[in-house]
């Protein structure tokens, strides 16, 4: 499983022209299931995410996790995060999970995430996208589980 989290000002998903998501400060969490990923690797990832320090405590330090701001998470699948370039100039999806199974794994880490933690929204797997940030600091992580 491969995580790109972003924090963010704001962050918002619009499929042609309606909103679908929307986000005030949080995390925007672009996220690939890979083939061999399960619920395990899943529960994995979103700890990580809800725990991880990427925001200033008082003396503008990264010391203060997602929870600790109650921050909004915003997760959106992206399955082209497991693409490579491993031969010429198209890239390969190999390691991609399939469809049915990403999505299966995408819906529950969702719902995993709002158990933990209620501000999670997300984007709409297998649609084509639009996705709107204002990313603070800059400040992105790439996460594998």
């Amino acid at each position: 499983m491969i995580g790109l989290i972003q924090r963010v000002k704001e962050a918002a998903v619009r499929i042609e022209d309606r909103l679908v998501s929307s986000i005030g400060r949080g995390i925007l969490l672009f996220l690939a299931v890979e083939k061999e990923d399960d619920e395990i690797k899943a529960d994995q990832m979103i700890d990580k995410i809800l725990r991880c320090r990427i925001f200033p405590d008082e003396n503008g330090k990264m010391n203060r996790s997602l929870l600790d701001i109650n921050g909004e998470l915003l997760i959106v699948p992206e399955f082209t995060l497991a693409g490579e370039f491993l031969k010429g100039k198209r890239p390969t999806f190999h390691h991609a999970a399939p469809p049915e199974e990403g999505k299966k794994l995408f819906d529950y880490l969702v719902e995993r995430a709002k158990s933990k933690h209620g501000l999670v929204k997300k984007g709409c797997f297998g649609a084509n996208m639009t996705v709107y940030l204002i990313n603070e600091g800059p400040v992105s992580f790439w996460i594998r589980t």
